[in-house]
């Protein structure tokens, strides 16, 4: 097998002493979190060997799937108390080599169990023995369901509780992970269904190889040894199978010796078993400039009866000259009606994987501030923004500034980033001081930094579009275009993506996240300073004798530091009086009217744990729906 986990080693300097730091701080919150240990954490060690490896004397993609497979397969079943069998995976993307004489790490937990399916996390990381260097491959969750018993009932899984913060944030998380799953193929019929794709040009694909000429198929007979311990095909041999075709179909495209990117997320439609024979079906679908998708099926038949359809995947693949620099590709030239439809499909999903990359897959600090807002990209956006201000809360560096009759104000340092958190105990249920501050409108009523918020957009049930304007404290905002010619007294306004998100589970918070995005229908103008919030919102944890704790966090831009610096300061206590302001706001409307209660429970609960199907259908219908 010729599969490839390429990572060019000529990486750069600056880049390994970023990841350097960032496992460095990792580690350090990690040891500070004590020496919990979670129950379904199960870790895999392997060394590479010349068997496990391609001509290049690197580990194959193939044999890596297989004990990536295996190691969380064994998490969930530890769990599980059962048998359980892989139904997904999420993308995976490879970023490092790791060569023959190397030690593979895998780590592998439950991160969230739902009714009768759960999520897996995995972590992959490579150790020389050496020189004792350590690099992180590639990160992925799976999603296992449990076996049925033998009299045919549904095993319903124990709910997982979290030991530790960052435990509690990928519980959390998971919840927002299946959305997007759910989502993830309507977005790809959106994006074509609207002709947001670009159409193939037959003028320009006229000296390009035809697509037949990279078809593969193959067929394997399913073994003892292919299967697992339940006598079914083992998942990882599969995947395994699926790459070694996927990657002659792009060799004969790009005659050469290709290296596997990535691996879009894929789902199992059904087992196989021994005695069954494997049909792999491979062809390139497109090739862009620099990468090229292959789309690989897997069928299932017996000697006598139909061929089941038990998983289909799409690779990714680049080719490096000897200087690990990309090279240009060749162009494809689709068949007509299937070839053309999978030619749209791929750019579809290019354009998709690229949002991902941008939005989700970075670090927050890397991601643009104001990332253009539409239907196609809503789910990876509203996923950052929560995930984002729920990372930043479970943050364990934060220190006091300042306090003032209860209400404190705390600052945190990373790297060139200031954050600050505002916190204080108020008299008034969660779900009810959820349901006041969600309501981003009245703001202006409490907070004089809210000159004006007015709803752009009503996304869905748990997302907002708003624009904000607010107060001016210097002359001009910084990088604004028209900060050199205006005045003193320059209106500052945001364009802000607002998600609500109720609690996970005991001891979980209600969410009000809040990010800049940007809107055509709303560009910058020259009556205002055009302001980022990179993350901010409000987390609001249930406590004692009805009462709540609310936290309001905020990573300070330039535009934003200014109306906060002197209280970090000790110069000004305004952060006193506006926390005062809102509670004073909670207070007043504390009690509801009947009707009132209704909404505010039931979008409170409406957020609560996993999507089920129809509302997916719901917010996919909102998505649809939606003209700017």
């Amino acid at each position: 097998m010729m599969a490839v986990l390429k990572m060019s080693s000529r990486m750069s300097a600056g880049l390994e002493k970023q990841e350097r730091e960032e496992d460095e701080e990792e580690e350090e919150e990690e040891e500070e979190e004590g020496e919990s240990v979670n129950p379904t954490e199960v870790k895999m060690s392997q060394i590479v060997m010349p068997c496990h490896s391609n001509h290049r004397e690197e580990l194959s993609v193939g044999q890596l799937l297989k004990w990536i497979d295996s190691t969380a397969c064994l998490s969930a079943e530890r769990h599980a108390g059962c048998p359980c069998v892989t139904a997904s995976m999420d993308d995976i993307h490879f970023e490092h080599t790791i060569s023959v004489g190397q030690v593979v790490n895998i780590k592998a937990k439950v991160n969230r169990a739902f009714n009768t399916s759960m999520e897996v996390g995995i972590q992959v990381s490579c150790e020389d023995l050496f020189s004792d260097r350590h690099w992180r491959v590639c990160h992925a969750y799976a999603t296992f369901v449990t076996q049925r018993s033998n009299t045919g009932e549904k095993v319903i899984l124990k709910a997982i509780v979290p030991q530790t913060q960052k435990e509690q944030v990928e519980y959390s998380l998971a919840a927002e992970r299946r959305r997007v799953r759910m989502l993830h193929d309507d977005i790809i019929k959106d994006l074509l269904s609207r002709g947001s794709i670009q159409q193939a040009d037959s003028s320009a694909v006229n000296d390009a190889m035809p697509a037949e000429r990279t078809r593969v198929e193959s067929v394997e007979l399913v073994l003892p040894p292919h299967t697992n311990h339940q006598v079914n095909t083992f998942g990882g041999q599969i995947m395994a199978w699926m790459v070694n075709v996927a990657i002659i179909a792009a060799s004969r495209l790009c005659q050469a010796h290709p290296t596997l990117r990535t691996i879009d997320m894929f789902t199992f439609r059904g087992p196989s078993q021994i005695g069954d024979r494997l049909l792999l079906k491979a062809i390139v679908n497109n090739a862009f400039k620099n990468s090229i998708e292959v789309g690989v099926r897997a069928e299932a038949y017996q000697e006598e009866g139909p061929n089941r359809h038990i998983n289909s995947a799409f690779m990714i693949f680049e080719v490096l000259d000897n200087h690990g620099k990309l090279c240009t590709l060749p162009r494809i030239r689709p068949e007509p009606l299937e070839g053309e439809r999978r030619f749209q499909e791929a750019i579809a999903r290019k354009k998709i994987r690229l949002d991902r990359k941008y939005i989700i897959s970075c670090k927050q600090a890397e991601v643009p501030l104001s990332v253009p807002w539409d239907p196609r990209n809503q789910v990876y956006l509203s996923y950052n923004n929560v995930s984002a201000l729920k990372m930043l809360a479970a943050r364990k560096k934060w220190r006091l500034s300042s306090e003032k009759d209860k209400v404190h104000l705390y600052t945190l340092e990373q790297k060139s980033v200031l954050s600050f958190r505002v916190e204080a105990e108020v008299d008034v249920p969660a779900h009810r001081a959820f349901c006041l501050l969600a309501e981003l409108s009245n703001r202006p009523s409490w907070d004089t930094h809210y000159q004006k918020c007015e709803l752009i957009h009503r996304v869905d049930a748990d997302d907002f579009l708003y624009r904000v304007v607010t107060p001016s404290v210097r002359h001009g905002g910084v990088g604004s275009p028209t900060s050199a010619k205006e005045g003193e007294g320059i209106l500052q306004d945001f364009i802000l993506l607002a998600s609500k998100r109720g609690p996970c589970g005991s001891g979980d918070p209600y969410v009000i996240a809040l990010r800049s995005v940007s809107l055509p229908t709303h560009p910058p103008t020259e009556e205002y300073n055009r302001g980022e919030v990179l993350c901010a919102g409000f987390t609001i944890l249930e406590t004692k004798n009805n009462m709540s704790l609310i936290s309001y966090y905020n990573q300070a831009s330039p535009e934003v530091l200014p109306y906060i610096s002197n209280d970090i300061a000790g110069l000004s206590s305004s952060f006193y009086h506006t926390f005062c302001s809102c509670s004073q706001y909670l207070t007043r409307n504390r009690l509801q009217s009947a009707s009132e209660e209704q909404t505010c429970q039931y979008q409170a609960t409406h957020t609560e744990g996993p999507m089920c199907a129809n509302e997916a259908d719901r917010l996919f219908v909102a998505l649809r729906s939606t003209q700017l």
